[in-house]
């Protein structure tokens, strides 16, 4: 069965991101003023084939530990559903 995976990949919360604090500026410099703690991330989507969910979360889980995701910087979370074929005719 394919599954469909979607992978958020944030900064951790005791690590710096120069980049969010830029656009955190950015919008300031904008007036909206009231936008606060702005954090950039990375959002990945995949297929996954796999006999489970639990099977495809474990594989999508052991792509992130090893090749998505930097653990020493960053956190991640997946959430998995099964993907339909477009079937027309």
């Amino acid at each position: 069965m394919k599954y469909l995976a979607e992978i958020d990949i944030m900064p951790q919360k005791e690590i710096l991101d120069p980049q969010g604090k830029a656009v955190k500026l950015g919008l300031h410099n904008l007036n909206m003023d009231t936008i606060d703690n702005v954090r950039i991330g990375k959002h990945i989507r995949l297929e996954v084939e796999a006999e489970s969910e639990a099977q495809a979360h474990e594989t999508v889980d052991a792509a992130c530990r090893q090749l998505l995701a930097n653990l020493i910087m960053e956190e991640y979370s997946i959430t998995l559903k099964t993907a339909w074929s477009n079937v027309t005719g």
